[in-house]
C-alpha cells in the first residue's frame, strides 16, 4: 500500500486497487481514518436501492474498514416520511433528491457541511453551487449524481421522431401501452411539460395546473399500470408498456445493454432533472466518518464507479470523475453520454430543455397527490 497525504484534508490515505469498473482499472486513492478512537465504524445510509452495490462502495469498505450499511426508500416522500419517524442520529448519511433537501433543513434533520471539505472545483460550474443545496452561503448537501427524465419507449413500437412530444402519449397506436412509474413528481413534471407549462413544469398558476389535469384526462385511458422501481424495467423488457413518461436512461441504459429495444428521449416540450446528493445527518456520532464517505463518493474514482452503478447507471458532476470513466471504460462513457469529444450530457443544458424537479411550487404537495391517485384509480 503507498501512503499520501490529501492537501484537502491532511489525512493519510491508502490506495486500493479499484475493482469493477472496467478495462484497464486503476488505483483508487480511498481515506484511511485512525481507528483506535472509534470502534464502531459502521454508517447508516437511508438511500435509494443500489448505492451500497460492493461495486460502487467496495474499495472504500476495503480501504477504511468501514462499513456502510443501507436502509433503502423510494420516493422522496417516502424519505422524508422515514426520517420523520426516526429518532436524531439514526441516520449518519441520508441520500436525498434535490428538491427535499430544503425539506430535511428546515425540519433540522441534517447538519450544515464545510463547502472546503468537498472538491467542487472538479465539477462543473452548473454543479458548484447546486439550487436548494445551499441556504445562502451554507452548504448542506452535495450532488453526486443526476440524469434526465423524460420518455423512454420500446423502439421496435415507436421511432425517435414520434416520442419528440408528449401527445404520443394520446395515439390510439400506443393504446393500453403507456405506463407510468408510481411516483407523482417525475410523472406528473413530464406531463405538465406535454400540457403547455414548458420551461417551468413545477412553477404552475391554478389555470395552468387545471391545464396539466386536462391532459392526465386525455392520456388515461391509454394507461397500462402504474408500476415499481423493478417493474419498470420489467414493464419495458416483456412489452406490457410501448412508452413511459417521467423516466429515462436509469431504466434504458441498462436494459439496452441487454438487448433490450429500449431508448429514452427528451421531448421538445421539454424534461426533468433528477438530482441525488449525500446529507449528513443531524448530530450523528460519526459525522467525521459520513465526511469520508461524500469524500470517497466525489472523488474521480467514487464519481465513475457511482455512474456505472449496477442498480442503475447516471451522469456525474465531475470533470474528473468524467475523464477517469473515459480512461478506464470508455464504452461506458459513451454510451452515458459523459465524453468531452461528443454530443454530451451537458450539451442538453445548453440546448434549455432541462428543468430542475422540484416540489410544487404554488399548489400544495397534496393538491398534486391527490391528482395524481384520482389519475390511477
Amino acid at each position: 500500500m503507498t501512503k499520501l497525504i490529501t492537501p484537502r484534508t491532511g489525512l493519510i490515505q491508502r490506495r486500493s486497487v479499484l475493482k469493477g469498473i472496467g478495462a484497464g482499472a486503476t488505483l483508487l486513492a480511498a481515506p484511511s481514518i485512525l481507528r483506535a478512537q472509534d470502534s464502531d465504524r459502521t454508517l447508516n445510509l437511508l438511500t435509494w436501492p443500489g448505492h451500497t452495490d460492493p461495486a460502487v462502495i467496495g474499495p472504500f469498505e476495503e480501504a477504511t474498514g468501514i462499513k456502510v450499511v443501507a436502509k433503502e426508500y423510494v420516493g422522496g416522500d417516502n424519505m422524508v416520511a422515514l426520517v420523520n419517524q426516526s429518532p436524531v442520529g439514526t441516520y449518519d448519511l441520508i441520500l436525498s433528491d434535490a428538491e427535499y433537501v430544503i425539506q430535511l433543513v428546515q425540519g433540522g434533520f441534517i447538519d450544515p457541511l464545510t463547502p472546503e471539505d468537498y472538491p467542487f472545483e472538479d465539477f462543473f460550474p452548473e454543479f458548484q453551487h447546486f439550487p436548494g443545496h445551499w441556504i445562502d452561503d451554507d452548504l448542506y448537501s452535495v450532488i453526486i449524481r443526476f440524469g434526465y427524465l423524460g420518455v423512454s419507449y420500446r423502439t421496435d413500437m415507436l421511432t425517435r421522431e414520434e416520442v419528440d412530444t408528449y401527445q404520443v402519449l394520446k395515439d390510439p397506436k400506443v393504446s393500453g401501452k403507456v405506463g407510468y412509474f408510481d411516483w407523482y413528481l417525475p410523472s406528473m413534471g413530464c406531463l405538465s411539460c406535454g400540457a403547455g407549462n414548458v420551461g417551468h413544469p413545477y412553477d404552475i398558476n391554478d389555470d395552468e395546473f387545471a391545464a396539466l389535469l386536462g391532459f392526465m384526462d386525455e392520456v388515461k385511458p391509454n394507461t397500462t399500470g402504474f408500476y415499481s422501481m423493478a417493474d419498470t424495467f420489467s414493464s419495458l423488457t416483456n412489452g406490457d408498456a410501448a412508452i413511459i413518461p417521467g423516466v429515462g436512461d436509469w431504466i434504458t441504459q441498462l436494459l439496452a445493454a441487454d438487448g433490450v429495444p429500449v431508448s429514452s428521449w427528451v421531448p421538445k416540450e421539454g424534461g426533468v432533472q433528477w438530482t441525488e446528493s449525500l446529507c449528513i445527518g443531524k448530530d450523528s456520532p460519526k459525522a467525521d466518518l459520513a465526511r469520508e464517505y461524500i469524500q470517497y463518493m466525489t472523488s474521480p474514482e467514487g464519481q465513475a464507479l457511482s455512474a456505472t452503478m449496477p442498480a442503475y447507471n447516471a451522469s456525474v458532476p465531475s470533470k474528473k470523475g468524467w475523464e477517469v470513466l473515459n480512461e478506464t471504460n470508455p464504452e461506458a462513457a459513451k454510451r452515458l453520454r459523459l465524453t468531452f469529444s461528443d454530443n454530451n450530457v451537458m450539451d442538453d443544458y445548453a440546448e434549455g430543455k432541462i428543468n430542475i424537479r422540484q416540489t410544487p411550487v404554488q399548489q400544495d404537495i397534496e393538491d398534486w397527490t391527490d391528482a395524481f391517485t384520482d389519475f390511477k384509480s
